[in-house]
């Protein structure tokens, strides 16, 4: 059974509650003609280990998607100190890729340098969602740093996770 919403609700509020959930960052890149393309994406889970499915969300409005979604990509999970890549890619206006090291591959796969984990993967699927496109990518290939924090984002500000010798 669904409950009908009996008010709209405020965007304000929305962006509120969802800071509230940490979430890691990641950079979803590759070469476009040549040129490194590519954004950042909070929005990435998991989907599926048979076949290998990530998803990012992406906004409607996005124009990067566009020159993205056909080609072979690099998603790279980012790490904790590079939360400069992560405002620079995400930056509407110029050189997201100015002083970033990154890596492609002759598929045009992009990924960050310093990354605590990489994704090559393709579009497998998009589902409309709103605002939004849940692009489902399948994974060809991937890399992991398992002992490299993340970035996290919470709250509307990067955060760094407490080594795991100072919990309690």
């Amino acid at each position: 059974m669904t409950a009908a919403l009996t008010k709209e609700l405020d965007s304000r509020q929305l962006r509120q509650a969802f800071s509230c959930f940490p979430t890691g960052v990641t950079a979803l890149c590759g070469l476009v003609d040549g040129e490194p393309t590519g954004m950042a994406v909070s929005s990435f889970t998991s989907v599926s280990l048979t076949p290998p499915l990530v998803s990012v969300c992406i906004q409607d409005t996005s124009t990067t998607w566009s020159k993205l979604r056909d080609r072979r990509l690099g998603l790279s999970v980012l790490a904790e100190d590079q939360d400069t890549a992560c405002r620079r890619l995400s930056s509407k206006d110029g050189d997201r890729f100015g002083d970033l090291q990154w890596q492609a591959t002759d598929e045009g796969r992009l990924i960050i340098d310093g990354a605590v984990a990489w994704f090559d993967c393709s579009l497998f699927t998009e589902i409309p969602a709103g605002d939004h496109t849940i692009a489902v990518l399948q994974i060809h290939d991937l890399w992991t740093s398992p002992n490299t924090a993340p970035l996290v984002f919470h709250g509307s500000r990067f955060r760094r996770l407490a080594p795991t010798d100072q919990v309690q």
